[in-house]
């Protein structure tokens, strides 16, 4: 990460530079950001973002706490542990590092569910807390392990069933099949979390975790001692108190049977989203909140006590990952202001566009993996444009895009950034090929579908 946070800086500056040099004054009857010199308009492109990072962190908090809070009560209650059980058999296929039985196997199956569901919102304070637990399992504080490079290239290769954000936002721009977009999007993700998870067992190959030097490993007993052995806080880093459920668990896992039904009602419930995703949509955030307390309810939880200890620690979590998100977000928002993005955008669209990546499309595959925020509002203007639309090929493909991809840097910045993690070893390799992986594969569906 420091290698590509210094290179956007870099690059941001170099184009604003050349820019400054050859600007000759304000265009007539430009007002606003517009009538500043290129540097300068640099400048305060990087202060309104470094204030917008504070302020989306602060706008995460009440998300986080909601969520935390549920988790805090299913966890207290035995769900993590029923749901781990339930899918261990091919969790521990995926996570040989991870204890079948551990805290981070219920938080991650939390995180990939709300994904599934399309609820980034809520999928983000669960993916924390796998981080976290993930974390407790770490003996070199600082480098990433390789549970948890592949956790991220899951996430940033974002399986979606129901991508309920894309689906409101293409009925607000009058599309006539908003959750046509359903089987598109579902096959971009499964291509792209497919290449996300053999991706990260190739690339742990090429980036070894260097071994630790013996005095520190002299110095830090823990490092050699599994997760939870002799120290009751080692499974809860935090204080937090989640996790408790776990540590009185059997190791055992359900039947396979049981395993195999599970997952032919998943499988059952893809059809369903495509018939009345959009009817089903509202109900999903309502519902699972109703869902999650009334578990907890009826398994004896004291639910307002739990809820509000897992939203203390969601509280604590979102402030501390605010360095992390200033630091990322000015760097991509440098990159759009000096004009580098558009530079780009123009040398590479007429060759893209050969392939079915049209040139108003590519800014948004461009700009998915850098911000969440710039993206969604391409996706807007592009299927609010009366001459693309929501329903044409270009309007397909960026919804796809949008519901398919994940803001990888993003997702690297604040997962990684919550425990302190500054070595990412192959991380960003492979959420960047999860990422190029999803936007050919959407590019491939959304042409067999929709190419005019």
């Amino acid at each position: 990460m420091n290698a590509v946070f210094f290179l956007i800086v870099v690059a941001a500056f170099g184009v604003t530079a050349v820019r400054q040099v050859m600007w000759t004054g304000p265009s007539a009857g430009a007002t606003g950001t517009a009538a500043l010199s290129p540097m300068a308009a640099l400048g305060q492109g990087m202060i309104d973002q470094a204030g917008a990072s504070v302020t989306l962190a602060i706008g995460l908090i009440g998300v986080m706490a909601l969520f935390l809070g549920l988790m805090k009560v299913a966890e207290a209650g035995g769900l993590l542990v029923i749901i781990a059980r339930t899918i261990r058999p091919l969790m521990t296929r995926l996570f040989p590092d991870v204890p079948g039985d551990h805290p981070a196997m219920g938080a991650m199956i939390m995180n990939f569910s709300a994904n599934v569901l399309g609820l980034g919102n809520a999928a983000t304070p669960f993916g924390i807390r796998a981080m976290q637990e993930l974390d407790s399992l770490n003996p070199q504080k600082g480098t990433a392990t390789n549970a948890m490079v592949l956790f991220l290239a899951i996430n940033t290769s974002s399986i979606t069933i129901l991508p309920t954000g894309v689906i409101a936002l293409r009925a607000a721009a009058g599309s006539t099949d908003p959750a046509a977009i359903v089987p598109t999007t579902l096959f971009a993700t499964i291509c792209s979390t497919t290449v996300a998870i053999i991706a990260a067992k190739f690339y742990q190959r090429l980036s070894p975790v260097p071994e630790m030097p013996a005095d520190l490993t002299e110095a830090n007993p823990a490092a050699d001692a599994p997760a939870g052995d002799g120290d009751p806080s080692a499974a809860d880093p935090d204080g937090s108190g989640l996790g408790e459920g776990w540590q009185e668990a059997e190791t055992g896992a359900y039947p396979t049977w049981v395993s195999v039904c599970v997952l032919g009602f998943i499988v059952a419930l893809i059809p369903i989203t495509v018939l009345w995703g959009r009817s089903i949509s509202p109900w999903i955030i309502p519902g699972l909140m109703l869902a999650l307390l009334s578990f907890g309810y009826a398994r004896g939880v004291r639910v307002y006590e739990s809820f509000v200890d897992g939203a203390r620690d969601g509280f604590n979590v979102a402030v501390r990952i605010i360095p992390y998100l200033v630091a990322i977000l000015v760097a991509v928002a440098m990159l759009r202001a000096s004009g580098a993005l558009e530079m780009f955008v123009s040398l590479l669209g007429p060759v893209t566009g050969s392939v079915g990546l049209p040139a108003e499309a590519l800014p948004m595959a461009l700009l998915r993996p850098l911000s969440g925020s710039g993206a969604y509002g391409i996706l807007a203007s592009i299927i609010n444009d009366p001459a693309v639309g929501p329903d044409s090929y270009a309007g397909f493909l960026v919804s796809t895009l949008q519901g398919s991809t994940e803001t990888t840097f993003y997702v690297l910045a604040v997962y990684f950034g919550a425990v302190q993690v500054r070595r990412i070893r192959h991380g960003l390799a492979t959420g960047l090929t999860a990422d190029a992986a999803g936007i050919a594969a959407a590019v491939v569906i959304c042409l067999l579908l929709f190419a005019p």
